[in-house]
């Protein structure tokens, strides 16, 4: 090597590699630079499109089932249930019970909410010990994460189940960081009682609820939780009692509390209802179907998981929905939609939207 070239190895590779190929070289070069921009470009989401996959920033689609959000520190995490494999219905079921093996709760963080990064399992499957409620003969659902301001702690709740749906209780975990892993504590039946279906929702003084379909799915029950989020206190009561109501989603707006829940009609789809209360543990009052447009009567054959509050003070919110696919799970897709206020009376409605934005949820 030329005492030149030492200094600009560059030029050494050209003259090995002829002219020619370095043509060529840097033709295949270019071509692989802008195909890699363009699959970047496809991976970008530019809108909320109900139904339609839902591709992660690795253009991969975004795998979190019957999930709930957190914000913390500007950042949107988004927990799942991680559904992967064949979908199944046990030879003994009296019922479409149909499940994926259980593999874990996903995590994904963004900061538009449209645009996700797969950030792993947040709490994984145990395959080694059939006596876990994480092992994957079991069943997991409806994962929700809170933040723990006096514990700095994630705390995560889940519907944990057993292979014949038998168990009906509340798991628990916790980490350090919001993408985990989660340290499974274990689980319980709250304050005794059935725990399926269910959200969590901290109050603007820190205090943290459960809300699960207890009682064979019929009632509902809010259930207060320790300063911790790790266990009920004891105070809890009975609502919407002998109406069978599930997958509940709550949240606040001017002081009053607000809960979209769902029928039991098992995977298929039913009319969604909405209440209102002045007090988390106080009475709720049914106000009716909040959806409207095509098939609202069947919310738009989805089922409410989250209501995620945006701007909670301009009345900025988005009700989140599993459209569920009973024979294939993995599949099951996404309805976001925003949740239309008017400011003057109070008035909530979810009109059906084939394509929105974000600034679709100015009132």
């Amino acid at each position: 090597m030329t005492k030149a070239n030492s200094r600009f190895p560059l030029l050494q590779i050209f003259n090995n590699i002829g002219y020619y190929s370095m043509k060529r070289y840097i033709f295949l070069l270019v071509i692989l630079m802008l195909t890699t921009l363009q699959v970047v470009a496809q991976t970008k989401n530019e809108a909320f499109v109900p139904k339609a996959v839902w591709n992660d920033t690795e253009g991969k689609p975004i795998n979190a089932h019957g999930g709930g959000l957190l914000k913390y520190r500007g950042k949107y995490y988004w927990y799942g249930e991680y559904k992967v494999g064949e979908t199944t219905l046990p030879s003994w079921a009296t019922w479409e019970c149909y499940r994926t093996d259980v593999t874990g709760v996903s995590c994904y963080s963004s900061k538009d909410l449209l645009n996700w990064t797969f950030e792993g399992l947040a709490l994984s499957a145990v395959k080694d010990d059939p006596e876990s409620d994480l092992h994957p003969s079991k069943v997991i659902e409806r994962p929700k994460v809170v933040y723990n301001k006096k514990t700095k702690k994630f705390v995560m709740w889940v519907h944990a189940e057993s292979a014949d749906y038998s168990k009906a209780a509340a798991g628990v975990a916790v980490s350090d960081t919001p993408q985990g892993p989660f340290r499974y504590i274990g689980s319980f039946r709250p304050n005794d009682a059935m725990s399926r279906d269910q959200t969590l929702f901290v109050d603007d003084d820190g205090t943290c609820y459960q809300f699960s379909s207890s009682e064979e799915n019929q009632t509902l029950h809010i259930n207060r939780l320790t300063d911790d989020y790790l266990k009920p206190d004891g105070q809890y009561v009975r609502r919407f009692i002998g109406q069978a109501r599930e997958a509940p989603a709550v949240f606040k707006y001017k002081d009053k509390y607000y809960m979209i829940t769902s029928g039991c009609t098992g995977w298929d789809p039913n009319r969604a209802e909405l209440a209102v209360a002045d007090s988390i543990m106080g009475e709720w009052t049914v106000i009716g179907d909040p959806c409207t447009g095509i098939d609202a009567d069947k919310t738009f054959y989805g089922q409410s998981t989250y209501v995620i509050p945006v701007n909670p003070k301009k009345g900025q919110f988005i009700a989140c929905f599993d459209m569920w696919k009973k024979k294939d799970l993995a599949d099951s897709r996404y309805i976001w939609l925003p949740i239309k206020i008017n400011r003057d009376t109070g008035d909530m409605k979810i009109p059906w939207m084939p394509k929105w934005t974000l600034k679709d949820l100015k009132n």
